[in-house]
């Protein structure tokens, strides 16, 4: 208990030095208040709103990080099941992958209006190609000799996708899970920046039109603060769920 106090005790320790770091530095220098606020500038504007548009902004993230992974791990299954349909549309999710999520999304503004919806697959679309290539290699990444050993005892396909697959690819899953945690807030923030009247992309794009650089930097902040918020809950499951997992410094 005392070494994950002292643990937690590093980030914020190196927070609040930056952060008074940060106030001195504007302070003495003088920096105007449009060009780089002081944190103390920062903390005067935030209110009730911009907790508002945060949580819009992290359900659309979420949704779209949820479905996203949901595909990702059905599709992953299939190709390893199916060298075919693996070999016709592993290249089909390698393009959608290279073509940036700035050029797609004003398309789904147009297919699916500036609401909640054209936000969701923004975000589904940047999750959807991490969970893929590594649900894909952990599946795969099972040992010869148990391989072997399950067959030997003429395991079924599921027997060796519930007892051996799945749980040699929890690792690689969980890591592509982490991964898509903050690519999810780019996503719902992306897809806000095209069209919406709501959202952190909403407020940075509002702020950034009338020079208010305190609330462009409230924003920013909070969907940092979104990204952190997933990635500790993902690290938190993954702690339940591989338990056997040794995740101490060596």
């Amino acid at each position: 208990m005392r070494t994950k106090i002292k643990d937690a005790m590093y980030p914020v320790a190196f927070a609040i030095g930056f952060l008074v770091i940060w106030e001195l530095a504007v302070r003495l220098f003088d920096i105007p208040i449009y060009l780089l606020p002081s944190p103390t500038d920062i903390a005067a504007v935030i209110d009730s709103s911009l907790w508002s548009h945060m949580f819009v902004t992290l359900m659309e993230a979420l949704t779209g990080f949820v479905l996203a992974n949901i595909l990702g791990l059905i599709t992953a299954v299939i190709f390893v099941h199916s060298k075919p349909i693996e070999k016709g549309i592993f290249p089909l999710a390698i393009a959608l992958k290279t073509t940036p999520l700035v050029a797609l999304a004003p398309l789904l503004v147009v297919w699916m209006g500036t609401g909640y919806s054209s936000k969701v697959v923004a975000s589904m679309l940047i999750c959807f190609f991490p969970i893929l290539v590594n649900s894909v290699k952990g599946l795969k990444a099972i040992e010869h000799e148990a391989w072997e050993l399950f067959s030997t005892y003429k395991g079924t396909k599921a027997e060796i996708f519930w007892k051996l697959r799945l749980p040699t690819s929890l690792p690689y899953v969980f890591s592509a899970l982490k991964i898509s945690t903050s690519l999810a807030i780019v996503g719902a923030i992306v897809g806000e920046f095209v069209g919406a009247n709501k959202g952190l992309g909403y407020v940075v794009l509002v702020s950034s039109y009338h020079m208010d650089t305190p609330v462009m930097f409230s924003a920013i902040i909070a969907s940092a603060l979104c990204g952190l918020v997933l990635f500790w809950a993902i690290s938190l499951l993954e702690k339940k769920v591989i338990f056997w997992q040794r995740t101490d410094d060596l």
